[in-house]
Formats: structure tokens, sequence, C-alpha cells
């Protein structure tokens, strides 16, 4: 070989290396682009919203667009802060409007009215929003919860209504959440005023006060704080949900074929809450909203909710696990107040309770 044939293929081959490594790194800059050039769906909710990763992957790949979650606090403030932007919109989409705020969101006149795909699967009892402007996506009873080994041991009758909390045999073991600053505790204010009345549930709660009832700020402290099935607390009654047991049994350390608490929600007991979502007016990606409520309402995402959040789906034609079909518990009578009331007489409601109980 000469010295001009070596240098020739020496040459040769620096220049498809180079050749090589541009290539690749313009591949890399084209992947790069298209990664940010993908469009973006926002969805607004609450705290407690949940979604496992591997089905928002799936839908990003299908719809070609990434999914952001913007986590606003809890329901109510999470709502008030998309009314205070509905001129210039934080997010395409809200989720976890209930049916306690209803009739304000939809007073705002914020939202865009759509049917998604699989709206007909949806109970006709969940759609209180005849326009569709909000649809319902999952829902969930809140009740009173005992810990049955405390009664077992104790040798008592755990309440089988509401009525029964205000007897001696009851005095001390209840707690529940301010109705002020808790969702739950909301709901259980409203199944009282629906079981005794606007002029008799003042009554009730003063006869619940006598009864040394512990009023906490959140869930979380009453649930994990003094609930003696979850906590080392001293209270065996506490306000939660009628799908707590299921939670209890999926996130128990040991396989338990019983739940260790049970659930009061006979005689108007329990309140029903509602979620919605709905389509923001301004949003600037109409296609992927609706693709997205769309994907919402669907099997795939229904079957997720109960193991992520807790609730039920909305879509009666989504299979539920195992441990919510044996130990979550949907109430056949549960209390009844209109939204449209709710929503004139809340704060007045509050403010009374929050003077005469708190």
């Amino acid at each position: 070989m000469t010295r001009f044939n070596f240098f020739s293929i020496v040459l040769c081959m620096i220049m498809i290396t180079l050749f090589a490594c541009s290539s690749s790194e313009q591949q890399k800059d084209e992947n790069q682009n298209s990664v940010k050039a993908m469009p973006n769906v926002t969805i607004m909710t609450h705290d407690s919203f949940s979604i496992s990763k591997e089905l928002v992957a799936r839908f990003e790949a299908k719809v070609k667009a990434k999914i952001l979650i913007l986590k606003s606090g809890d329901a109510g403030e999470a709502l008030n802060k998309a009314i205070l932007s509905k001129n210039n919109p934080l997010a395409d989409i809200f989720y976890g409007v209930d049916n306690t705020f209803l009739s304000r969101a939809l007073k705002a006149d914020m939202f865009v009215a759509y049917a998604p795909l699989h709206l007909d699967a949806v109970d006709d009892d969940l759609k209180l929003d005849s326009k569709n402007t909000l649809i319902p996506v999952d829902f969930g009873d809140v009740c009173l919860n005992y810990d049955i080994k405390w009664f077992n041991t104790n040798k008592k009758t755990p309440p089988a209504m509401l009525e029964e909390l205000i007897k001696p045999e009851y005095k001390g073991l209840l707690v529940v959440e301010n109705p002020a600053t808790s969702s739950p505790g909301l709901a259980f204010l409203l199944a009282t005023i629906s079981r005794f009345g606007e002029d008799g549930y003042i009554d009730y709660w003063q006869k619940l006060k006598a009864n040394e009832v512990l009023i906490t700020n959140g869930w979380k402290e009453a649930y994990w704080g003094k609930f003696t099935a979850a906590s080392k607390g001293n209270r065996p009654i506490v306000v939660s949900y009628a799908s707590s047991p299921a939670a209890e049994v999926f996130y128990s350390e040991n396989k338990l074929d019983q739940a260790p608490t049970g659930v009061v929600i006979e005689n108007g007991s329990a309140f029903r809450q509602i979620e919605f979502a709905g389509i923001l007016k301004g949003t600037k990606n109409m296609v992927l909203a609706k693709k997205t409520m769309d994907f919402i309402l669907s099997k795939d995402f229904q079957e997720d909710i109960p193991l992520q959040m807790f609730v039920f789906p909305a879509n009666q034609k989504a299979n539920l696990p195992e441990v919510f079909r044996k130990h979550a518990i949907i109430t056949k009578e549960p209390a009844q107040l209109d939204s449209e009331l709710i929503d004139i007489k809340r704060d007045t409601w509050l403010q009374e309770w929050t003077e005469k109980i708190l």
C-alpha cells in the first residue's frame, strides 16, 4: 500500500465517522424538537387527584400530546382559582367540581358544553347538568365509619343511624371534620341538614357537642390521627367514606378477609359526593380537550379510578377491582339535597354552624 492510498483510506474513515456523528446529532436534535413541539393538554384539579403513569403514557402515545396535571388545593380552593382565572384559564379542563359546588361552577359560565363518548354509559342519576357543560366522572358516599374490633372488645353496638350518636353510650366516641375546611366535613353537615331539616340540624349538632364530639380541621387529622382503627387515637367512630374499608384492605400489610371498619349508610346517613369535569372556555386546545374528556369517561380511565382515588367510576360498564366488589359499599338511600339549594344556602349554613357549634 502506498502512502497516498493509506492517507486516503484514513481520510475516508474520518469523514465517515464525522458524517455518522453529525447525522446522529441531527437525529437527536430532531427528536428533541419533536418532543418540544408536542402539544400539551392541562387538567386543573384538586390535590387528591391521582392517575396511573402507565395509563397516561398510553393516552399520550395515542393522541400524541402530553397531559399536564395542575393540582390547585382542595376541591373548593381549586374551583375558586379556576373562577378567578376564567378570563385567562390556567388549564384546558377542570376536574373535581362536586355537587356541593356544582351551581357555583355553572353560574360562573366558564365551561364549554360537550357530550363525551361513553356518556350514555353513565347513570342518569349522576347527570345533574342537562347542558353537559359538567360531566359526572366519579362518585362516593360520605358516611360514618366505625372500628369493628373496638366495638366487639368493648361489647358495644355500633350506631345504625345519625340519631343514635347523641345517646349517652356514644359519648366521646365520634370525631368529625370541620365543614368549613373539609370536603367530607361539609358532606356530613349536608347529610344532617337533609336528615333533620334546616330548623333542626343545629339542635342536633348542639346535642352532638354535648355528647363530646371531636371536630378536626380535615380528614387526615380525623382518620389517621384520632380514629382507633387507623391510629393510636381514642375515637372509634369517624366521618369518612363508604369505600374506606376497601382502601384499608388494599393497603394492609397483612392479607385481610374482612375490613377492620364498618360503615353506617342507611336511613339517609350517607351523603353522595359526585365529581364532575368540564372543558374550560378559552382553551386553545379544543380538539385535544374533547379527546381528553372522551378519555376520562373511557373504560380504561374509569377502571383506574377505584384504586387511585377510592371512589366509584361513573361509567357503569367499567369493571370494579375485586377489593371494591367485596369491601366498598354504595348506599341505596343517600341523603338528598338539591344542588341549587346547597349553592344558595351553603355559606349561611356554614356561618350558622361555625357561630353556634365551633
